[in-house]
């Protein structure tokens, strides 16, 4: 089958956004989920400001109408109750979960780590920076923030289920690191399982890496690493880059569901049958065993790949756009538009598949939508192919907010 992916954004290999976060991209390939990476700020780009810097920290606190869960409050290891730092929205906006500015200033006063959270979708320069990186890495992403007192520890040590990238915005930072006491965790397996190896390493161990993060300065961990981090001497603010990362058990997890349509794996046990006696189990056992075996070795990979999209591209949304000018804009020659910033689609000889739903077209159109959602600018008059197939696809990618106008 011929497919072919149109990706927005230019071509991964440009990779804008990942280069803001490692200093040598090939290297990070190389250490991918296994080991972490620091890139000084001398080697990057140049510093986080245009992403969050503390005034706007104080924006989003206090003048964002901002919400639980997008914020929570931790010190000394221990999350903090959110009643203690929320309140009713007062005359006209009536909703009793809003951050009380006042409260999280004495909070943070008394030592308390304030963490942002989802900036993925409240803060627009990380709303697009989120888009981006999201695409190069072929991984969904979330972005937090975290800001701590001077010379306070918002968390214990653990380790998280995601990779991340630690980008320091403020003050000093000091990382511990170390060894993952359990490798590569699912999303299932959170440090608390395994609470007292975590504080036995972080206590007993030597660290793998113990350094300081200054402004501009980045630190990549694969999940599984144990860590834990304390502001020195002044307000000390980093963005974590949460990395969701498609692991090889997503793939199992759709070839199981492709399994489902095996006669043989569908077929009923017997009746009584005891299964706290394992020895009575043996012999389905080992019979289901050969017949998954056999499926999966006849799985189709289109079909495998299906399956892979449909659980993790809806996990990352696209970019924003404007609904009321997306609404009212009508196709016309001179009308420039481009691929929806963040919008995976595929593109087949009779179909394009967009934000989870599926679109028939002619050959005709499909030759003008290989050109529209290349990812590149394009004013309609000068797409190649009969100007009215032009201006019904457009329309057409309009209305389903599928191409944005600029």
């Amino acid at each position: 089958m011929h497919v072919e992916q149109l990706r927005e954004l230019g071509p991964v290999r440009e990779r804008r956004a990942l280069a803001r976060c490692v200093a040598d991209p090939d290297e990070l390939e190389r250490v991918w989920g296994v080991r972490h990476l620091l890139s000084c700020a001398a080697s990057l780009p140049g510093s986080f400001d245009d992403l969050l810097d503390l005034d706007a920290v104080d924006e989003l606190l206090s003048r964002r109408g901002l919400r639980t869960p997008f914020l929570r409050l931790a010190k000394d290891g221990t999350v903090v109750d959110p009643a203690r730092y929320t309140r009713s929205g007062g005359v006209g906006a009536e909703i009793a979960d809003q951050i009380d500015d006042a409260a999280v200033a004495r909070l943070f006063g008394e030592g308390t780590t304030i963490v942002l959270q989802g900036l993925h979708r409240l803060w627009p320069p990380l709303v697009g920076f989120a888009t981006q990186l999201g695409v190069e890495l072929g991984h969904p992403v979330q972005i937090n923030a975290y800001v701590t007192p001077p010379s306070s520890k918002g968390f214990a040590a653990h380790y998280d289920v995601h990779d991340v990238f630690v980008l320091q915005l403020a003050g000093d930072k000091r990382w511990i690191v170390h060894e993952p006491v359990f490798e590569a965790p699912l999303r299932s397996q959170p440090w608390t399982q395994r609470r007292s190896l975590v504080e036995h390493a972080a206590e007993k161990r030597e660290p793998l890496a113990d350094v300081v993060l200054r402004p501009g300065d980045a630190l990549y961990l694969p999940r599984g690493f144990v860590h834990a981090a304390e502001a020195l001497g002044a307000i000390s603010a980093h963005l974590t880059v949460g990395i969701h990362v498609v692991t090889r058990m997503t793939v199992a997890q759709a070839l199981l569901e492709l399994a489902q349509e095996d006669l043989e794996l569908r077929r009923s046990l017997p009746l009584g049958l005891d299964l706290a006696d394992a020895g009575s189990l043996e012999h389905h056992v080992e019979e289901t065993a050969a017949a998954l075996v056999e499926s999966l070795g006849s799985a189709d990979t289109e079909a495998v790949a299906w399956s892979l999209r449909s659980r993790v591209w809806p996990s990352s949304r696209p970019g924003p756009l404007r609904p009321l000018v997306q609404a009212s804009t009508v196709a016309a020659p001179e009308l420039r538009l481009r691929l929806r910033p963040g919008l995976r689609v595929l593109l087949e000889r009779e179909r394009l598949v967009a934000d989870g739903r599926t679109f028939a077209f002619d050959a005709d159109a499909i030759a003008v939508l290989r050109v529209l959602l290349d990812g590149e600018e394009h004013v309609l008059e000068s797409v190649p192919g009969d100007a009215n197939v032009v201006l019904r696809v457009a329309e057409k990618m309009l209305r389903e907010c599928v191409v944005v106008p600029l």
